[in-house]
């Protein structure tokens, strides 16, 4: 494991559960926000390296980590994307752009 990075709050207890000594700090508010995001970036290189439902779910924990920073619920964020979704669409039917033609060209 890499050190100097955000884990997971459990994380300490179990490196010393394997008989090592795990050294932390509780990030301030400032640092937290830039390590969470140094955290997206991680899971998601992750996942582009081995897409599974694991990093899928880190990715997911670290996005309701942000969230909260920003005083929203995951049910608070899940209305944000269902609004989203309603406006502009998803993702589902795999539209690509290719590219936008002006009408008076």
């Amino acid at each position: 494991m890499r050190d100097n990075k955000l884990v997971r709050d459990k994380i300490n207890e179990i490196i010393e559960k394997e008989g090592k000594i795990a050294e932390i700090h509780i990030a301030a508010e400032p640092e937290y926000s830039q390590r969470l995001k140094e955290k997206l970036v991680e899971e998601v290189e992750e996942f582009l390296s081995t897409p599974n439902v694991e990093e899928l779910v880190d990715i997911l924990e670290v996005i309701y980590a942000l969230a909260e920073l920003e005083n929203l619920s995951p049910a608070q964020l899940e209305r944000q994307r269902q609004k989203k979704a309603n406006e502009r669409g998803t993702f589902s039917k795999r539209i690509v752009l290719d590219k936008v033609i002006s009408k008076n060209s």
